[in-house]
């Protein structure tokens, strides 16, 4: 496949994607992040794709029960040789690649998940010199037993590169292991590559391996970025990124989702300012949403409400993390997935922007815009509400008024009205997930 049909920032807008030729909103949910290990990955994709799904995240991690390592694994001995690329493992990443292609959703794939190299999964780990036949402690420098949480970094690992440690020894099985990913990511064209699941490594870490991708990608168009640990957008681990628009060609900003209402609106506005300042128009990625009753990083109500906040702020992507941290492809998250589809496929989303200043009479998150003022408006309500448009930009124009009742992925009637300056909208009900869409009549 030619580059022009390749993931990449939209050539018209770079803070969105472009797809084959065409722009692309990407939304998404699953039920796990390392999604090419479980068994009923088919249906978990059709079901996404029937909604107007076409995001998921891919870690290659494999600590989970009945998860392949991507090494070989001497069943006599119990030991794997780093050596030896997993079949297991390698098999199910590939056909996974192949089935979102298939249906055209877009993987963004996390090199390493530094929760492999930490406490319970260092032990089951090739990696970790108990469980292979190629080095030692004393030889790899890699301790048998990380008790700590992988933000202490404590694990040698993560320090192999010339700049850090110089540990050829590791080194020269980690860059095998991505050459082993590489080969059978880069004939894909619907491929986005994260260094790292929230980091706090040291930059030059990151950096090493993007380079990598892109050295071994050749002439093939990749892009790629990092996840930092940090849940203020505004420290400076993520200024590694947003300052490096020749390593990174997009910002992952998934840790923001750990913030709520105004506050997690607020914090993109301020990097979607930066980013245009910098002059490197570049997109703004979210793929894991937090929230959900069953975990601790906010409710079913902050997931809900952070997706159409991530889309309607100017995301490029925005996903539900996996249960229990997250709504996952539950019932909730496919009303919200297939609404928000539906409502973007009814406006231009590409050409709109952020516009909260376009809202009058508005309490603290109460209502949310996106509009290209004089064309078309749309007004996402968190829990029902009353503010007042600013439609001067359309003003003696006929235009179209229409609800969605969101949790019920159902449309209102249309209501045709001449535009004055101003518009009341108030939702249906009192309370509930609302949006609606206001468009200047053709």
């Amino acid at each position: 496949m030619s580059n022009a049909d390749r993931i990449q920032p939209y050539a018209q807008n770079p803070f969105y994607w472009q797809y084959k030729g065409a722009p692309v909103l990407l939304l998404g949910g699953s039920v796990e992040d390392n999604l090419f290990q479980i068994a009923d990955i088919e249906d978990q994709l059709d079901l996404l794709h029937s909604l107007g799904g076409n995001y998921v995240r891919c870690t290659m991690s494999s600590r989970d029960e009945d998860d392949a390592w991507p090494f070989e694994r001497n069943p006599d001995t119990g030991l794997y040789d780093l050596a030896q690329p997993g079949q297991d493992y390698w098999t199910r990443f590939e056909r996974f690649l192949n089935l979102c292609a298939e249906r055209d959703i877009i993987v963004q794939i996390e090199v390493w998940d530094r929760f492999d190299f930490a406490r319970g999964p260092w032990q089951d780990n090739p990696y970790n010199p108990k469980n292979n036949i190629n080095y030692t402690v004393e030889e790899s420098g890699l301790a048998e037993s990380i008790n700590s949480h992988p933000g202490q970094k404590e694990s040698a690992f993560f320090h192999t590169i010339p700049v850090l440690k110089n540990n050829a020894l590791v080194l020269r099985y980690q860059q095998a292991q991505l050459v082993e990913l590489l080969k059978r990511s880069l004939p894909y064209p619907n491929v986005l590559y994260c260094m790292d699941n929230e980091t706090n490594e040291s930059p030059e870490w990151g950096k090493f391996w993007s380079l990598q991708i892109k050295d071994q990608a050749g002439e093939s168009i990749v892009q790629t970025t990092e996840m930092w640990d940090a849940w203020d957008l505004q420290s400076t681990q993520h200024r590694h990124t947003l300052d490096h628009p020749e390593l990174y060609s997009f910002f992952d900003l998934s840790q923001n989702n750990h913030r709520h209402a105004e506050e997690h609106w607020q914090n993109p506005q301020l990097i979607r300012q930066y980013i245009i300042d910098s002059g490197h128009i570049r997109p703004m990625n979210s793929v894991k949403i937090y929230g959900a009753n069953t975990g601790h990083f906010g409710t079913h109500r902050d997931a809900q409400e952070r997706l159409w906040r991530n889309i309607f702020g100017g995301l490029a992507s925005s996903r539900f993390h996996r249960p229990d941290a997250g709504l996952g492809l539950s019932e909730i998250a496919q009303a919200h997935i297939r609404s928000l589809r539906d409502l973007t496929d009814r406006i231009d989303i590409f050409t709109c922007t952020p516009n909260n200043d376009l809202l009058d009479a508005r309490s603290a998150n109460e209502a949310y815009c996106t509009a290209k003022p004089g064309i078309e408006y749309a007004v996402f309500f968190p829990d029902g509400g009353n503010v007042v448009l600013d439609t001067e930009a359309a003003a003696g124009n006929m235009i179209g008024v229409q609800w969605l009742d969101i949790r019920k992925s159902v449309w209102l009637a249309e209501q045709m009205i001449e535009a004055g300056k101003r518009l009341q909208l108030v939702t249906p009900k009192e309370e509930g997930y609302w949006a609606v869409i206001v468009k200047v009549a053709e």
